[in-house]
């Protein structure tokens, strides 16, 4: 029989849960997408959603999750070696369109440290039309964890989809 690898596995209990959420009317759902790369052998599952009552366009949290080659082979070898390399990446952002105000940018960065945390690395990128004279950008925030998943961590996603919550509504209450 097969035994499905711990990026499937993660990626299908994310997946239910969020989608449970999204049955109870706490979040929406506004995206999935499921790639695989054949000349690489990596996958990469994203997911975006936005809390009820909130516009998508406005304001959304994205969770990714991607395994490489490097990731399934350390599986399927099952060295004592290759073991640490046996999870997936996990990244989340926050899609948000805002003031063009550097305090907005300080307040959101000072908002998601509090909520994930110091040891995050937090990386903020603003799109613009440098030739337009619109007071609002549209920004990707990035939370990073500089580390795998593995399997025996799958219970801290759904810790982590609360985190994504809560950030959604403190960047609710910055750009307002």
């Amino acid at each position: 029989m097969f035994d499905p690898t711990a990026y499937e596995n993660i990626k299908v209990v994310t997946e239910g849960d969020i989608y449970d959420r999204d049955l109870s009317g706490e979040i929406i759902v506004i995206d999935r997408n499921d790639w695989i790369n054949a000349a690489k052998l990596s996958r990469k599952y994203e997911i975006s959603f936005t809390k009820t009552g909130y516009e998508p366009n406005l304001l959304s949290a994205i969770m990714n999750i991607e395994a490489g080659l490097e990731n399934l082979s350390a599986e399927l070898l099952e060295s004592v070696k290759a073991k640490q390399l046996a999870g997936c990446k996990v990244n989340i952002s926050f899609s948000i369109h805002h003031k063009n105000e550097m305090v907005v940018f300080k307040e959101v960065h000072k908002g998601l440290e509090e909520i994930w945390g110091r040891d995050r690395v937090i990386v903020q990128t603003a799109l613009l039309d440098p030739l337009g004279d619109k007071p609002t950008i549209k920004s990707h925030v990035q939370v990073s964890f500089n580390r795998l998943v593995y399997e025996e961590q799958i219970d801290d996603l759904s810790e982590m989809v609360d985190y994504m919550i809560s950030s959604l509504e403190k960047i609710k209450k910055i750009i307002e």
